[in-house]
């Protein structure tokens, strides 16, 4: 376990100092009992109690410090911010932030501070990123996030990914520098994306029925790519500057990649014949009717058996 502090806090906040192999966790007064710690050296790992939703409310967790061979893994229910005033944090064996919470996910670059975060070549859990994040991920803060992603992706973010400011350096990415589902939005900040093994940002669905975008994109499952601020850099890359499952929207802001490695409808096909998918596939709807060979598919979300493997098609 963490060196548990208690040192008076903020209402609300939990703080977390990394120190090498140690780090001290200091919970508020008024969430101690909400909180439980199961760290071990300067592995943090702290469980939010259900039960705080309705009691306090959001908890802010600020973390600082070094250490390179660490993580901050956080288990919960709720809205939670992440703030990083001055962390530079490596997990040689996992991402270096693990937030188990599927919920909406605020992480904040406090103004003036660097932080950085590395994870290993390999991980013993199957997760996805060096920042990895089970529900919706806001960025944000006037401060400065550098991510290196050694095993796989940089930034996961199993739900949608927004960017309201900050500075974002993706120096370094096995595979995708951003992957994130449901729809990815840049309302400004600078991003600087380079040195990825595959896309530099990609946006998947995360359903198999995609919805219509809306205005404030609430409960949106779209596979958009949306920007309307900021600076956008991509560069050094293995695939594609940007792949969506479904359409790209520029509205503003400045674009400095290849425009010609945007890749819209990425899994998408205009238009299908059973037959063009070769005679080992076989075509399913989403009730699992299978589709007759020589049939032209309407538009759709379809399953498709090959061997052994199944993918999802999509027919617009």
């Amino acid at each position: 376990m963490a060196t548990l502090a208690v040192n008076a806090v903020d209402d609300n906040t939990v703080e977390i100092f990394y120190n090498g192999s140690s780090a001290t966790v200091t919970v508020a007064n008024n969430i101690r009992s909400y909180i439980t710690d199961q760290s071990n050296g300067s592995h943090v790992k702290l469980v939010q109690s259900s039960s705080v939703n309705d009691k306090v409310g959001e908890i802010t967790y600020n973390l600082s410090g070094s250490s390179t061979d660490g993580e901050f893994r956080l288990e919960g229910s709720y809205k939670t911010t992440i703030e990083l005033s001055g962390l530079t944090l490596t997990n040689p064996n996992g991402p270096a932030l693990n937030i188990q919470d599927g919920k909406r996910v605020a992480v904040s670059a406090k103004k003036g501070t660097t932080n950085t975060l590395t994870d290993g070549t390999n991980y013993t859990d199957d997760l996805n990123g060096c920042l990895h994040c089970k529900g919706h991920t806001e960025f944000q803060g006037k401060g400065t996030l550098n991510i290196v992603g050694n095993y796989k992706h940089a930034i996961y973010s199993k739900e949608y990914v927004e960017i309201k400011n900050l500075t974002l350096n993706i120096t370094a990415a096995k595979k995708d520098g951003i992957h994130c589902k449901e729809y990815f939005l840049i309302k400004g900040g600078t991003i600087n994306i380079s040195g990825v093994g595959d896309d530099g940002i990609q946006v998947e669905l995360k359903g198999d029925s995609p919805t219509a975008a809306t205005a404030d994109h609430e409960d949106e499952d779209t596979g958009n790519f949306y920007m309307e601020d900021g600076e956008l850099t991509i560069s050094n890359y293995g695939s594609k500057a940007i792949k969506a499952d479904g359409s790209v929207s520029i509205s503003g802001g400045t674009q400095n990649y290849d425009k010609s490695d945007v890749v819209e409808h990425a899994t998408g096909i205009s238009s299908i014949v059973v037959d063009d998918l070769g005679g080992s596939n076989t075509v399913y709807d989403l009730n699992g009717r299978q589709m007759p060979v020589g049939k032209s598919l309407n538009k759709g979300i379809y399953i498709v058996r090959q061997g052994d493997k199944i993918k999802k098609t999509i027919v617009r």
